[in-house]
């Protein structure tokens, strides 16, 4: 019965029509201090006194007798009584009445200690059923909760499981409805389906979680609602049948928990964001605060020692979370290590390598006050009373504990929570495990690849060039790009910008051994098409070699730009291998993607590979890019292209500058993956730094040909280098007079170093050899070899060129052009 139907002056209506007789019940408020606050109009009809003669008075003086030593303790101790009281009526004469008391905890500073209830039926007893003595067993024997309610919504017959519930015997519960039998808020709800139940003659069904007196919690129930006919069909009443199906809900809530855990646990390869995955989802369903903590060793990506941990146990704090706003219980702060004493829940978990529950009773508080004064102060103001302990393992390593506290729920744990709690406690150990381990892959990675890639590019007569590498996010992984500034004979430089598939050491591995190979392929000077075909033949080999070695299908496959400029020439050949087209930023702001044929990646083999050639201006800035610059989450490739065209369009410092500002542009803070990038702005060796001559295929040409080499260097102011370049020009002119082809022609190109070219039209290579004591020849390229910096043949449409370095002191050589 609520308030408003026990009110100061009850005379409750009845609404024409209404079955329910308010007035049947009597009832009557009692606050802490046995001052009568509510008199019902069942009350008054029981007793004859009016509301106004009532409320205000001692609920003691309507006893006509002392009560019980037992019911005053009842009321004192317990949140409901039920039993016999004699009464004094207001004309003097007693009455021995059912009484059935509830005690309500009422909101608010004044409530006093809250107050009770007091309920009488004014129907004293059902009138007898007619249903036979086998109907009567099954009804009052049956393992269903049932009870049966009349047209009034009054309680006629309750069975023995209804008794046991409730934990009130028939006789208290006749006369009475389920709103006056159990004061909680579902049970209008009840009353409500018990309505529509008659009005409509429809079975009616609901499920409810009841606070019920003599149970520890919440238990949740499921309720039919039958309405019952007579022989003729007229309604008379509503059978009530109950189902307590806590066990089961409680199973669905883990299950839906341990569900919630795989899908939220494990998100990304973070390991402190995974730890704070497993902190939130625990909280509310298992706890009402929970820790996670971590030995040191493991945030490093390193094995913890094997063992149990030293005394005292020092974890790191890596993740918590509460019930309550803004976590008031942490004592232990994020990124802070502490040390746990032997005796702790943790210690000793960790310690025993399995989940503890342990009930912070007052003797253990002490105890955890005498070692850590500071949690036990916490725990003391925040009423902490069931603590689970569960040690985080994963592939026989030990990482640390989770720890699940409760201090609003009532319950303790129990054996089925220390189970969930260690289920999803697994799960999670997992996700960190593999985040630890990635973390070392990750670290092993990049140390591998810093370690591959140019740790500074040399400089160049060709092009001024800058490069930035950036590595994917740590839940990408670190992937296997690279890029190069390769050298090459004649002053020219060859430009490589490549990106294999896949992440991790074994991509870091495979672009080590591709970026050896083509340097090595650069050292032959193959054209840009030829080195990439030898490239593909290679990842080929590399994809073989990985599925005999796994006994899987290999996955090597990469793709690779590769581009040789000319300073002389100014022309620049390109080719790629399914790599994006390089950007071309001309000295007037113009910036174009040529037309470069795509090419297969790497690894496919039988396709070809085709040159693009273009004439530079001086100046021109090429980009060269892998994909992860321009393919972000979330954008079209072209809009990539096209924030990359309006960087480079407009006038920068420096490239140093453009490459920031291209990353700063494109790039969000954590990229989906690893970006290279390699800008070269060109320069052009003009007249005053080539001199070129052409040769006749005559030997007497070889001595007028020296004297042009030595004027020219006269001309640079090279003279310190006229012995050795007479040397070389003689021997590399005579072999191809003798050995070679017409035409022949001599260039001396003049950087930072001297270089001498011979061409000729044979295909055919000199070679070094070792000569004997009485040849006459032989000897040549072995002096050449040996007093230049470096020489080397390399094959043209027409035939070869051989040439020979020289280094030039740093006055001798030209002055560099800078940003």
């Amino acid at each position: 019965m609520t308030s408003s139907r026990t009110g100061g002056d009850d005379r409750a209506a009845r609404r024409p029509g209404d079955p329910v007789d308010e007035s049947a019940t009597a009832g009557a408020r009692v606050d802490a201090h046995g001052i009568v606050t509510g008199w019902s109009e069942g009350a008054r009809r029981l007793l004859g006194y009016r509301a106004a003669e009532v409320v205000g008075r001692p609920a003691a003086s309507l006893l006509a007798r002392e009560p019980p030593v037992e019911m005053l303790r009842s009321l004192r101790t317990l949140p409901r009584w039920s039993g016999t009281a004699t009464l004094r009526h207001r004309d003097g004469h007693h009455l021995a009445v059912n009484l059935l008391a509830h005690r309500r905890e009422l909101d608010g500073e004044d409530a006093g200690g809250g107050e009770w209830l007091l309920l009488s039926p004014l129907i004293r007893s059902a009138p007898p059923l007619q249903d036979d003595t086998l109907v009567m067993w099954a009804f009052t024997r049956s393992p269903v909760t049932t009870a049966l309610y009349d047209t009034g919504l009054r309680l006629r017959r309750a069975n023995a499981d209804m008794e046991r519930v409730i934990g009130l015997p028939e006789a208290a519960m006749q006369g009475l409805r389920v709103s006056e039998i159990v004061v909680d808020p579902e049970s209008d709800r009840t009353e409500q389906c018990m309505r529509r139940a008659l009005e409509t003659g429809e079975q009616q069904h609901l499920q409810q979680i009841l606070h019920l007196a003599g149970h520890e919690g919440e238990t949740v129930w499921t309720t039919s609602l039958t309405p019952v006919r007579d022989a003729g069909g007229e309604i008379r009443g509503v059978l009530l049948s109950a189902h307590d199906i806590t066990e089961e809900h409680l199973a669905k809530q883990r299950l839906a928990l341990l569900n919630e855990a795989s899908i939220r646990i494990g998100s990304t390869l973070d390991l402190a964001r995974t730890a704070q995955e497993l902190a939130d989802v625990a909280i509310p369903q298992l706890a009402d605060f929970v820790t996670v903590d971590l030995l040191p060793a493991i945030e490093g990506g390193d094995d913890p020692r094997a063992g149990s941990p030293p005394s005292p146990v020092m974890l790191r704090r890596v993740a918590y979370q509460s019930v309550l706003e803004g976590c008031p219980e942490v004592v232990v702060g994020r990124g802070t290590v502490a040390a746990y004493p032997d005796e702790s829940t943790a210690a000793r978990c960790l310690t025993a390598g399995r989940p503890l529950i342990e009930n912070m009773t007052a003797s253990a508080l002490d105890q955890v006050a005498s070692q850590t004064p500071a949690r036990a102060e916490r725990m003391r103001r925040y009423g902490f009373h069931s603590v689970l302990a569960v040690p985080m393992r994963a592939r026989g390593i030990t990482l640390g504990v989770a720890t699940f506290s409760r201090h609003r729920r009532p319950e303790p744990f129990e054996q089925d929570d220390l189970l969930l709690g260690e289920e999803i406690t697994a799960r999670a150990a997992v996700c960190i495990d593999n985040a630890r381990r990635y973390t070392r892959e990750r670290r092993t990675s990049l140390t591998l690849q810093s370690s591959l890639l140019p740790r500074g590019l040399p400089p160049q007569a060709a092009v001024d060039v800058a490069s930035r590498y950036l590595p994917a996010s740590t839940q990408a992984g670190v992937g296997g790009d690279w890029f190069d500034v390769i050298p090459l004979s004649g002053a020219r430089v060859a430009l490589v910008v490549g990106d294999v598939v896949g992440h991790g050491v074994q991509a870091s591995a495979a672009m080590g051994r591709l970026r050896t190979a083509v340097r090595t392929l650069a050292d032959v000077d193959l054209p840009p098409d030829e080195l990439l075909t030898h490239l593909d033949d290679m990842v080929i080999r590399l994809s073989a070699e990985a599925e005999s070695t796994a006994g899987t299908a290999g996955d090597t496959g990469a793709t690779c730009l590769y581009a040789v400029y000319d300073p002389v020439s100014r022309r620049c050949a390109m080719a790629r291998a399914g790599h994006p087209v390089p950007a071309v930023a001309m000295p007037d702001g113009t910036v174009v993607f040529p037309d470069v044929p795509a090419g297969p990646p790497l690894g496919l083999g039988g396709l070809p590979f085709e040159v693009t050639e273009m004439e530079l201006p001086e100046g021109t800035v090429l980009a060269l890019y892998t994909d992860g610059l321009i393919e972000a989450r979330g954008r079209d490739v072209d809009d990539g292209l096209a924030a990359l065209r309006g960087v480079l369009s407009r006038p920068a410092a420096s490239l140093e500058s453009t490459c920031d500002t291209v990353l700063r542009t494109l790039l969000p803070d954590q990229p989906d993956d690893d970006v290279a990038l390699l800008m070269a702005r060109t320069r052009a060796l003009d007249a005053t730094h080539v001199a070129t001559w052409d040769v006749p295929p005559d030997p007497a040409a070889v001595a007028e040909t020296r004297k042009k080499a030595i004027r020219q260097l006269s001309a640079w102011g090279l003279d310190e280098a006229a012995f050795v370049t007479e040397l070389v020009v003689s021997e590399l002119v005579t072999n191809a007079i003798r050995y070679g082809g017409a035409p022949i022609q001599l260039r001396l190109i003049r950087d930072r170093n001297l270089i001498c070219e011979v061409s000729d039209a044979s295909s055919t290579s000199p070679h070094l050899r070792r000569a004997r004591t009485f040849d006459e020849g032989g000897r040549g390229l072995l002096l050449v070899a040996q007093l230049t910096q470096g020489w080397g043949t390399r094959h043209t449409l027409t035939g070869k060129t051989i040439w020979a370095e020289q280094a030039l002191s740093p006055s001798s050589s030209p002055t560099p052009k800078t940003d």
